[in-house]
């Protein structure tokens, strides 16, 4: 029984797909444009403390390490309490209207992303021959120049860390759910669409849904695995 609504699913999903199914497509468009923003954006905030963290010796530093990686495993649905608790209607930032909008949506992700950036590209950053730099600093480079070329010694890390933190928001749905309400056509992405169409017993789009949100996944990690392996050529 299980095996046959399985198969009819399937069947029913790559009709959905093949077709161009709103429903699918409006998902797809909504989790693309959260994901691959908040990712932009907590690169752009985390790659710099990476380099902060990896490259300057100060006090507190080995806490700020040690934050960063326990926050890797930061649940998701925390993360939207939080963020919820600061963008609700009269939490501090309640007068910019953001609950239940995909800008939201991207905020709890940011959260949930931005240690991931910093954490691996830390690592990436440490795990360095320190050659490149004091080369280029005996070679009297300017500052900009050295940071330049300790990034360019560790681009397939710091790339790595990226592609990661994409792979976690494309999936995620605690953040989703909460911040952004599932509503159609504005916030339901693939994730928090999966869990309403199997609640309602519309195993067909819910199926469409996850092979998609499959392929995207497998695509993040072909890449991150892609990256992975140059950087250990190297």
């Amino acid at each position: 029984m299980n095996e046959s609504i399985l198969i009819d699913g399937l069947r029913r999903a790559l009709t959905l797909i093949v077709r161009g199914d709103a429903r699918v497509l409006e998902a797809v468009a909504v989790s693309v444009w959260t994901a691959g923003t908040a990712t932009v954006i907590a690169s752009a905030l985390g790659l710099p403390l990476a380099f902060l963290v990896a490259l300057r010796r100060f006090r507190g530093r080995e806490l700020i390490i040690t934050m960063l990686n326990t926050l890797l495993a930061l649940p998701t649905v925390v993360v939207g309490l939080f963020v919820y608790s600061l963008i609700r209607r009269g939490g501090v930032f309640g007068p910019f209207d953001l609950l239940f909008t995909p800008w939201a949506m991207i905020a709890g992700q940011v959260v949930l992303a931005l240690p991931i950036t910093a954490a691996l590209g830390q690592t990436a950053l440490s795990s360095l021959d320190s050659a490149a730099g004091e080369t280029a600093l005996a070679l009297g480079a300017s500052p900009a120049r050295i940071l330049t070329t300790i990034a360019w010694e560790a681009r397939y890390g710091l790339l790595a860390a990226v592609a990661a933190a994409g792979g976690r928001l494309i999936g995620e749905v605690g953040v989703s759910m909460i911040l952004g309400g599932n509503i159609a056509r504005h916030t339901r992405n693939l994730t928090t669409a999966i869990a309403l169409e199997t609640s309602k017993g519309e195993f067909a789009l819910a199926i469409a849904l996850g092979m998609i949100l499959m392929v995207l996944a497998l695509g993040i990690n072909f890449l991150l695995r892609r990256l992975q392996g140059r950087r250990e050529a190297a």
